[in-house]
């Protein structure tokens, strides 16, 4: 998802985007997965499979979709996975949620 800075330091979310964040953040598991993720500041893949009853092939769909939503970045470090929260783009959905 393309992101675009406004005046006010927020990000400007398309309406494409703010819809994927909304799907993305409607499942249970994944908005908790993305709890996870935004209270710890440095995790990997691995340990978001240990702390969930999930398999790993579920886990990477749910990951697959916070990334695209652009709520999340995972960077790859060789077999390794480490994803971390986009707090820009959580404050523009919610400024933007607060619109309504």
């Amino acid at each position: 998802m393309s992101v675009q800075k406004s005046n006010t330091n927020l990000i400007q979310l398309s309406d494409q985007q703010f819809r994927a964040i909304n799907k993305a953040v409607s499942d249970p598991r994944r908005y908790e997965i993305l709890q996870t993720i935004a209270g710890q500041r440095n995790c990997t893949c691995v340990e978001l499979r240990e702390n969930t009853s999930i398999s790993a092939a579920t886990l990477s769909h749910h990951l697959k979709e916070l990334e695209t939503a652009g709520l999340i970045t995972i960077a790859r470090e060789g077999k390794f996975a480490h994803p971390s929260f986009r707090r820009d783009v959580w404050k523009s959905y919610l400024s933007r949620l607060s619109e309504l």
